[in-house]
């Protein structure tokens, strides 16, 4: 079955370029394109593809508040953020808008097609050194006045594995942090998706800073 990828960028020769990649590639389609968060709202919602690529800064609406729009218009389509990292203050903002993960700008071509594939198949692209990067600009920034979020109903040895998937491991990192099997491990993880009602593995992340059990420190 073929994926079907929006492109929303305001830069036409960025759309250009993932253009061209995508179609070098059998099992990835180009469902259209948008230069604005309004046109990616608009044109999701006309088409239902399976991701959007989608840009942080554009004019108008910008790519979080589509994001938000897109999650959580009842469809399954999902959104991998496409955005400049070291200049770019809204990752945070994008991944609790509901995107199930985020890609650099400068990154390998054959990492943006793994990454659509991954997203379009449910589960989160998060790669374990960002995922360190954007707890460290973050986890010591916190809203003001914000507490931390009390876990419940979750085992001692849950939050643990919540901490590990916080810091960025994988779940083969995990079962060899933990002294598990790989599968054990993975079994963790999906209870911890359904217990916390989190999306993806993205959400996780989120979930182990706003408890406090990861840090820039750790």
């Amino acid at each position: 079955m073929t994926i079907q990828v929006i492109l929303a960028d305001d830069q036409p020769l960025v759309r250009a370029g993932l253009r061209m990649l995508i179609t070098q590639t059998p099992d990835i389609d180009v469902a259209g394109e948008a230069g604005t968060g309004t046109e990616a709202v608009q044109l999701a919602r006309d088409t239902d593809p399976d991701v959007v690529v989608m840009d942080i800064r554009m004019p108008g609406m910008d790519g979080i508040e589509a994001t938000q729009l897109i999650t959580g218009g009842g469809t399954d389509t999902r959104v991998l953020v496409l955005t400049t990292f070291d200049d770019d203050d809204y990752v945070y903002g994008a991944l609790r808008a509901g995107a199930s993960g985020f890609l650099v700008k400068d990154m390998a071509l054959d990492d943006i097609l793994a990454a659509i594939r991954v997203v379009a198949a449910g589960d989160a692209m998060i790669a374990p050194a960002v995922t360190r990067r954007l707890i460290g600009q973050f986890a010591d920034q916190p809203p003001s006045g914000r507490k931390p979020r009390e876990l419940t109903g979750i085992t001692d040895r849950e939050r643990e594995v919540l901490r590990l998937v916080g810091v960025g491991m994988s779940n083969a990192e995990i079962a060899a942090a933990l002294y598990i099997t790989a599968g054990t491990a993975k079994t963790h993880v999906a209870r911890l998706l359904a217990k916390l009602g989190a999306r993806d593995r993205v959400q996780l992340v989120i979930t182990a800073y706003e408890a406090g059990l990861v840090s820039a420190s750790r």
